[in-house]
């Protein structure tokens, strides 16, 4: 039986995008590790170029060097601080239950805190409803402990599953990167222009992400951690990082944490700590990003703060911990979309003129696009000279 092209062609695109959806769905709790791979493969890949022709074109040992730095020097020291921010984890779980259980046992405690506090007056009226709070958070607390101990065990299986896949698969993007690259590029519909651009974006925005969001949390993490060592805080390596994970959250930033524990030092009267705190945590360390993010990231891939802020939260909510890094991609990838939407309907929208309301117009001389046509031509009506009477009508209204 002989098919109509264009039926063949309707059903290769209909399978195709029910086998597309089936493949993806039962690779899902993989591609955000393939991701990951594609992310470190595309960092890497100038190395990679770089190291292979002293390696005697043999691309196979110039991937296994990269990926054996990179668990060497990365994954390796990753892992350790994982497990002593766990312990640590673990430390001020287990603290601060019979903390506050003796808060709850010896309200007079609680007292001798709160008076020391502004207006506290203002808050013994609601002593009762604090107490009743604290033991909430007790029991709070104690379920809490009793679930991280069953499902970390699972967690580290699992982040070790990932991390295995995720160096097998970029030893394969390392190699065969560039044709897979080609082929995926092939079978997108779209200009050689846009995919270019798109491509380019993507790995601009991606490296970019990558270092400053590695870097400048590193860094800032580091210095607070070290702050709080200083000035006496437990579990400096825990908060260290805490703020390490929310130097990339703008707005909010590290003062999430050492602000807090600023104050806290201020009501105990440890101003020596208070000092620390303020010099390292907000002077030196509050002031790397502005100082190295402008290097890093670069003018071509900055983005507005409120696409930096939204695509981390985002990311964070519906990715995770790694939505910290792709939540900005995905975010500079729809500001790229929109502006190849531009360029593609560039015909269909108004003049960018028109769109520019802060230009100044000419002296004399008000734009035209600001002025009702109705308006425009009623003063131009006013403005034309009236046509000259006859000569029989202007004897009449003599008479």
């Amino acid at each position: 039986m002989i098919r109509h092209p264009a039926v063949n062609r309707i059903i290769v695109l209909v399978m195709t995008v029910l086998i597309s959806a089936l493949f993806l769905t039962m690779i899902q709790q993989f591609l955000m590790t393939i991701f990951m791979a594609a992310l470190f493969s595309a960092m890497t890949h100038p190395i990679h170029r770089w190291l292979t022709p002293r390696l005697n074109n043999r691309e196979n040992l110039a991937s296994i060097l990269i990926i054996a730095a990179i668990f060497c020097l990365i994954l390796v020291p990753l892992g350790i601080l994982i497990g002593v921010v766990v312990s640590q984890a673990m430390d001020v779980g287990q603290s601060v239950t019979p903390w506050v259980e003796s808060f709850v046992k010896e309200p007079g405690l609680l007292s001798k805190y709160l008076e020391k506090i502004p207006h506290y007056q203002k808050i013994l009226p609601y002593r009762d409803m604090i107490f009743g709070k604290g033991g909430e958070v007790v029991s709070n607390i104690s379920t809490l402990l009793i679930n991280s101990l069953s499902s970390i065990a699972k967690m580290t299986l699992n982040a070790l599953v990932n991390v295995v896949i995720m160096l097998y698969v970029m030893f394969y993007f390392l190699t065969t990167g560039d044709l897979l690259l080609n082929k995926i590029l092939y079978y997108l519909p779209m200009s050689h222009e846009d995919e270019e651009l798109l491509l380019r974006r993507f790995t601009s925005v991606a490296g970019a992400t990558m270092k400053s969001t590695l870097i400048i949390g590193i860094f800032q993490g580091g210095l607070c951690g070290l702050a709080f060592a200083f000035a006496g805080l437990p579990w400096a390596a825990f908060w260290g990082t805490v703020m390490a994970v929310l130097s990339i959250v703008p707005v909010v930033g590290t003062a999430g944490v050492w602000v807090p524990a600023l104050i806290i030092l201020a009501v105990k009267g440890d101003f020596s700590g208070v000092l620390i705190l303020a010099v390292i945590c907000g002077a030196v360390a509050g002031n790397l990003d502005n100082l190295l993010r402008p290097r890093l990231v670069g003018q071509d891939t900055e983005m507005h703060d409120l696409f930096v802020l939204f695509g981390t939260l985002g990311g964070i909510a519906l990715f995770g911990i790694i939505g910290i890094i792709v939540g900005p991609i995905i975010a500079a990838l729809f500001i790229t979309l929109w502006e190849m939407y531009g360029v593609a309907f560039k015909d269909y929208l108004p003049a960018v003129s028109e769109l520019r309301r802060d230009v100044p117009p000419d002296e004399g001389h008000p734009p035209e696009a600001d002025t009702p046509p109705a308006l425009s031509s009623s003063s131009q009506a006013e403005e034309e000279p009236l046509p000259p009477c006859p000569a029989g009508d202007i004897e009449q209204l003599k008479h």
